[in-house]
């Protein structure tokens, strides 16, 4: 298949096209050509108002249900969701029924997602059935395609088996992931330990509950050395911890919920469940650090922590409603709302290094691995600019900037309606 981009600003800082208006030429899934303009009759041409092209886009943390909860997002609409959102490739979360833990479990994902224009990255469980007990079969999940090991929103509550989980991946250079999340400490909370959870009632989770693991975390990883991974980090006080580990040359790498960037405990007040998140939504005081830690390289990528649940474990009380957002549809919109083009896109880029996922550059001879979009266009996000199966989508209402065309990889365009 051919196809031509036409008149399309690129963007990526490794390209001698960054910045320029380009049209370029796609053959059998290869950039053939990049000029001010190009003609080809044989080629489906493609054209967008202010259309953009970036590397393609990696989301490190995806929930889709299959196997065991097809209702709430089955892999196929899952994937297509992904596309739809500027999304070409994704690592899906081991949090299925049953776990993914064991090589069949990896190989199943590869199977079903084979050819799709979304590249699938299986993350194998950390432990056997994420019961945080028994190391899983980390190096034949591995050898299958696993890019990390991460038991979903799970803290690792026995420092020495994390300590043993980094000594042994380093001989298959594995890649840890570990929840920064000492639920002793957050006990029963809900929400975000501040004044909004006195005044409202609702149980709190301290900052404190993630900062005293990723202290835990950062100490083992320094004696085990390896690579570790923590997963959408909240807190004010967590992103000076990973600045200063990483000065001191330790291998860690970290991301960040868009929840995280864009809402704060404020917006509590509605009892609204789609605000029930894991972690909890902050203060502005923590936004604004883990906004100025994504500018300056600490954190080292946005993910939209996509979770898709079932309408009966949000539509209850809040207490007892499950913790979760999807978000792949209203990532870009929500981050190009506070912060620039460059940072965005080095932010839904930026975690393919950690993840060991190919990276390819918008230059003639590399594959067309790309994301289409417009940075500009302001919209108020609603019902209509869902895809996912569930609904629980914590950006409803809110007003954001930048959409999605589609993308370009695998040697196929899918196109956002």
């Amino acid at each position: 298949m051919k196809l031509l981009l036409k008149s399309a600003t690129i963007i990526d800082p490794t390209s001698k096209h960054h910045g320029k208006k380009r049209d370029i030429l796609i053959e059998k899934g290869i950039i053939s050509k990049i000029a001010a303009s190009i003609s080809d009759t044989k080629a489906k041409q493609i054209s967008y108002k202010n259309l953009h092209v970036s590397s393609g886009w990696f989301d490190s943390s995806v929930s889709f249900g299959e196997p065991g909860y097809e209702e709430r997002e089955n892999l196929d609409n899952g994937l297509l969701t992904a596309a739809r959102s500027g999304f070409t490739s994704v690592a899906v979360n081991p949090n299925t029924l049953p776990v993914t833990d064991s090589k069949s479990h990896v190989k199943f994902l590869k199977s079903k997602s084979h050819g799709n224009p979304v590249t699938l990255y299986p993350v194998g469980a950390l432990t056997v059935k994420s019961e945080g007990e028994d190391l899983a079969e980390l190096y034949d999940m591995s050898k299958h395609g696993a890019v990390a090991f991460y038991d979903h929103k799970k803290p690792i509550q026995n420092p020495n088996l994390l300590k043993i989980a980094l000594q042994y991946v380093q001989g298959f250079n594995g890649l840890v992931q570990s929840f920064p999340f000492e639920s002793r400490v957050a006990f029963k909370g809900v929400v975000n330990e501040e004044e909004n959870s006195t005044r409202l009632g609702l149980k709190g989770i301290p900052a404190l509950s993630e900062e005293i693991q990723i202290v835990r975390d950062l100490y083992i990883l320094e004696y085990t050395g390896g690579k570790l991974h923590i997963p959408t980090i909240s807190t004010k006080k967590s992103v000076q911890l990973i600045r200063d580990a990483k000065k001191r040359g330790l291998n860690i790498s970290c991301s960040v919920a868009i929840n995280n960037l864009l809402l704060t405990d404020e917006v509590l007040d509605t009892f609204d469940t789609n605000y029930k998140l894991l972690p909890p939504l902050r203060t502005k005081s923590d936004n604004t650090a883990l906004i100025k830690g994504l500018q300056d390289g600490t954190i080292d990528g946005v993910t939209s922590d996509h979770d898709p649940l079932d309408i009966e474990l949000k539509r209850t009380e809040f207490d007892h409603a499950s913790f979760g957002s999807i978000g792949l549809e209203s990532c870009f919109g929500a981050l190009m709302s506070i912060t620039n083009l460059d940072t965005a896109i080095r932010s839904l880029t930026g975690l393919k290094r950690a993840f060991g996922v190919p990276s390819y550059s918008v230059k003639e001879g590399q594959a067309a691995d790309l994301s289409l979009f417009d940075p500009t266009k302001q919209f108020t996000f609603k019902n209509e600019h869902i895809f996912s199966t569930s609904k629980n989508a914590s950006m409803l209402g809110r007003r954001l900037q930048g959409v999605v065309y589609g993308i370009v990889n695998n040697g196929q365009f899918v196109s956002n309606g």
